[in-house]
């Protein structure tokens, strides 16, 4: 810690509903501190969730973002350190936010606009901005967007099948999970030749998503217009059929009911009828939980399926998120699903593979390079606020 005392420090945010993620990142080196605070919602418990070490907060100082930020401040000013600027995580950046940039009252402004397309993230992205702002007065505020990734797309990927006068408004596939996807990109292409060629990449999580690159840059990818395309997910429904809504606004369904059954009531939980985590669905007998695994599985294989045509074949596959980094058994069954495009998984190199490290899991034989790798956005983040600021880059590895 001494040594991060004489280094510019970036603080890394990741705001949600009642949650405020958070990393301390020097100029070179690992992070300082990874951890979150907790039970910042109303009536919530607030805590701090450091070092696996849980801390309760004094809500004396305060509620919500402010409170957890006037402790982080507290806590860094009694360590005698100080940052040059805080990256925030922000799901969708639209066509103007393609990389990242300083945040003023503008700029939020302007990404205000895209709320209703990432409900769950966006508002509180943005909320968790302006608390910091306010708490930390002077210091820069840099944006990095998710969509920032799939800016490479070309227009036949970003073209919706809608009419032509709607497309010029805006509406257009845009991709999401791109801080993950530029961790695996810029470390793949340091650890392997065929990260160049044909890469198909899947986050999956909560959130899940799967993405196509050439040469590192985005070709394609399975999430859309807002973060509901694509996959199932652990509440989100993934692609469905446009004629289920219309059915259900037939029967007196309003956007709101809509929204809360499509991003909260769907997906690994809506299924299962049990929980949107994936070990709690490992471990359940339920006949509901074992068709809510066997749909996440179909559908997952669907979408690299997909990817592999639309690359006309793969060189390397990496799994990452929660369920990618954790989940064996979901690995094996999606690549024994694709051995028809030669690939091939070595079991115990895969049974091994929890998350913990970078890790190949492909048998000698196999026609592709399978990995597992633990996705840092948090350090994405961090590089390009260095960058913005002009200061050093942070080395990619931690």
């Amino acid at each position: 810690m001494s040594a991060a005392l004489h280094q510019p420090l970036v603080l890394v945010v990741n705001a949600g509903s009642a949650t405020l993620k958070f990393g301390l990142y020097p100029a070179e080196g690992p992070a300082l501190w990874l951890g979150a605070y907790e039970g910042l919602e109303p009536g919530g418990r607030p805590e701090l969730r450091l070092d696996g070490m849980r801390q309760p907060l004094d809500e004396g100082q305060g509620s919500g973002f402010g409170l957890a930020l006037a402790h982080l401040m507290q806590t860094l000013a009694e360590r005698g350190l100080a940052v040059s600027g805080v990256a925030h995580r922000i799901v969708h950046g639209g066509e103007r936010f393609v990389s990242p940039c300083l945040l003023d009252e503008q700029a939020l402004r302007d990404l205000h606009q895209y709320d209703s397309l990432a409900p769950l993230h966006q508002p509180h992205n943005l909320a968790g901005v302006a608390a910091c702002a306010q708490a930390m007065p002077g210091v820069s505020q840099i944006g990095c967007f998710d969509t920032a990734f799939h800016a490479s797309l070309p227009d036949v990927e970003r073209r919706l099948p809608i009419d032509r006068e709607l497309a010029r408004q805006g509406l257009r596939r845009y991709g999401f999970h791109g801080l993950s996807y530029q961790y695996l990109t810029d470390l793949l292409l340091q650890r392997s030749p065929r990260a160049r060629g044909r890469m198909v990449l899947a986050h999956l999580g909560n959130g899940a998503s799967v993405c196509a690159t050439l040469d590192g840059r985005s070709v394609a990818t399975s999430m859309g217009f807002s973060a509901l395309d694509g996959l199932m997910m652990g509440t989100r429904s993934g692609c469905l059929d446009p004629g289920v809504l219309l059915h259900l606004m037939a029967q007196g369904w309003d956007r709101q009911r809509l929204e809360q059954l499509l991003y909260k009531q769907s997906g690994l939980k809506g299924v299962s009828g049990l929980s949107a985590d994936m070990r709690t669905l490992r471990a359940s007998t339920r006949v509901e939980a074992g068709e809510a695994i066997a749909l996440f599985t179909r559908r997952l294989v669907r979408e690299l399926g997909a990817m592999l045509a639309v690359l006309g074949g793969v060189d390397l596959i990496a799994f990452t998120g929660g369920i990618g980094e954790h989940d064996a058994q979901l690995r094996a069954e999606a690549v024994a699903a694709l051995q028809f495009a030669g690939l091939r998984l070595d079991a115990a190199a895969n049974a091994r593979a929890c998350g913990d490290a970078v890790a190949t899991i492909h048998s000698a034989d196999s026609s592709a390079e399978i990995w597992v790798v633990p996705t840092d956005e948090g350090r994405v983040a961090a590089r390009a606020a260095f960058s913005v600021l002009g200061l050093a880059q942070p080395s990619l590895q931690p």
